[in-house]
């Protein structure tokens, strides 16, 4: 069956690609100093804000190098360091993969139920000219950030509803109190995307202007050049450190770091190319073969896309809020097409909602319902019947919005010539990504809106696109049915059967079909030789990749000898 054979093999090929470093790297003297230059997985988004209380998503990623969670990913099992996982995930760990960041210890309790969590004693903000002098975290401060997200006007809707109160039982003890069971609590409160602990300092300074951005971690924000460079330097009070042969040494390695917003990727090509940029984080697959012959040095990792690729049809709105018509837009597209001619043979069907990064919750499409096997069937003449039966036996004409900075804008392209096929015109409308964002938060967005979104983790994956009311739901779409399912499964304490409720519930969204699902590509990593104690791993927690990055250093001998 068309696209079906792609899914044959996905599974094979995700664990491959995410092998594509090789195992650990054998373990060198580490050395401290120098610099590192880097272009993160979204290197075309500038920060959004850095007020962590404006549930930014892309909060971890510029400041997670400063602020710090309770708990995030253990690197010491890296496939750096010889362990089973890979770190891709946008914002998914297993329990196994979890260590105590700012908690040393925790502890779920029954009879009342709940977490009660010891945190490190020691653990210190550095001194901060205007904002704060340098003094420990405690338990309040926990408490404090943890009330500013939950007040906020801009959090999710029920993010925290599980959760009856948090206190402080003593200087260094944090108790949440739960009402119910939440399978979610390590990702919402440990290491999500709305779990950093910034200080009331910082706060009261102003926590949106990035000069007075304070935290626990390695590294503290120095400058920032608006559309071009975060640069940090080292935490000089900063409490980790890392084992390497026996030996402790004290992070962070190096003495500065930035991360770079490159919106046009060619410039991003020429930076990784001439040694501007040490990590490239996203390259394309088209530039791949060109970069191993221009610069063969270059070590590389090869990983399917935590992204998933989409048009949301919004459900609310004709001729969408007809099953109908958003079936007949499925068939009407062939990815098979868009998987040999955009993407070069270099993607998988079926990555969105579910990914094989989840693991037992991940259902091939080939175990699934004729239902939605048919969806993705390229079947044009069936996509034609549907139409005619909704009442649109000419087809219509669609508005679609996307982003500028949206590297798959092509694909668009591709599927708008497809669905022309069918008498569907899509109209087309680049915003900026500001522009773009605002309008699917204010939900003004068009009928069709084009996006690539994270995977995030089994359960959330499901409730922030398919929740009613969800901020990140651009189809809109609502059943109070399936409501109570998604409520069910968060508060199933039984894995096995929250991994059966979840395969369930992705079926029935699939069938749906309020998105056009699309393939998903492969990317690669691309880094210099003399970043060391590396392998490609992304993300230490939800699109956080700063821990990864405070154990790289540099061998600057190595780095002036290849002549940079």
């Amino acid at each position: 069956m068309t696209c079906i054979k792609t899914l044959a093999r996905i599974g094979l090929l995700a664990g491959a690609a995410a092998l594509g470093a090789g195992g650990a790297v054998a373990q060198e003297t580490p050395q401290y100093g120098g610099s590192l230059s880097i272009a993160n997985v979204y290197r075309t988004v500038a920060p959004l804000s850095f007020d962590a209380a404006d549930w930014n998503w892309k909060f971890n990623q510029d400041l997670g190098l400063v602020n710090e969670s309770l708990l995030v990913a253990d690197l010491s099992k890296s496939r750096t360091q010889g362990g089973p996982y890979a770190f891709i995930s946008d914002a998914y760990l297993p329990m196994a993969a979890v260590r105590g960041e700012l908690a040393e210890s925790w502890q779920m309790q029954d009879n009342p139920q709940q977490l009660v969590i010891k945190l490190r004693k020691g653990v210190m903000f550095p001194e901060k000219k205007g904002v704060m002098a340098s003094r420990e975290l405690t338990a309040d401060d926990v408490v404090y950030s943890f009330n500013r997200y939950n007040n906020s006007p801009k959090k999710v809707a029920n993010y925290f509803d599980h959760i009856d109160k948090v206190e402080a039982t003593d200087k260094y003890t944090v108790v949440i109190r739960f009402n119910k069971y939440m399978a979610e609590w390590d990702y919402r409160f440990g290491w999500g995307y709305y779990s950093s602990i910034v200080p009331k300092e910082v706060v009261e300074a102003g926590a949106n202007n990035w000069r007075n951005a304070n935290g626990t971690g390695p590294f503290m924000l120095t400058n920032y050049v608006q559309g071009n460079t975060l640069a940090y330097k080292k935490n000089p009070v900063y409490w980790d450190s890392i084992t390497l042969g026996g030996k402790s040494y004290k992070l962070p390695f190096v003495e500065t770091l930035s991360y770079r917003v490159i919106k046009d990727e060619s410039t991003a090509l020429t930076a990784l190319r001439t040694g501007k940029l040490d990590i490239m984080e996203a390259v394309p697959w088209s530039a791949v073969d060109e970069l191993k012959k221009s610069a063969p040095p270059l070590k590389w990792n090869r990983w399917l896309s935590t992204l998933g690729n989409y048009v949301a049809l919004r459900t609310d709105t004709k001729p969408f809020d007809d099953l109908r018509v958003r079936r007949a837009l499925n068939m009407a597209v062939d990815r098979d097409q868009i998987i040999k001619t955009f993407y070069g043979g270099q993607a998988e069907v079926l990555g969105y909602p579910m990914t094989p990064d989840f693991g037992p919750y991940y259902e091939k499409l080939a175990t699934m319902p004729e239902a939605v096997k048919e969806l993705f069937t390229y079947n044009p003449d069936k996509a034609k019947k549907l139409l005619a039966e909704a009442g649109y036996p000419n087809g219509f004409s669609v508005k679609v919005q996307t982003s500028s900075v949206n590297t798959n804008n092509e694909v668009l392209s591709i599927v708008a010539s497809q669905l022309a096929k069918v008498g569907v015109k899509l109209e087309i409308q680049v915003l900026e990504y500001p522009a773009y964002l605002s309008a699917m938060t204010t939900k003004t967005h068009a009928p069709a809106y084009f996006m690539n979104q994270g995977h995030t983790n089994p359960t959330t994956s499901l409730r922030k696109a398919f929740g009613s009311g969800q901020i990140w739901n651009p189809s809109q779409y609502s059943d109070k049915a399936f409501d109570a399912k998604l409520e069910a499964a968060q508060t199933e304490p039984d894995e096995a059967k929250r991994q059966e409720l979840l395969r369930a519930m992705t079926r029935e969204i699939l069938e749906k079909a309020p998105h056009i699902w699309l393939p998903t590509p492969y990317v690669y990593t691309a880094w210099w030789p003399w970043v060391k104690n590396y392998s490609g791993e992304l993300r230490a927690g939800a699109e956080r990749p700063g821990p990864i990055h405070a154990r790289i250093w540099v061998d600057q001998a190595m780095k002036k000898k290849l002549g940079f």
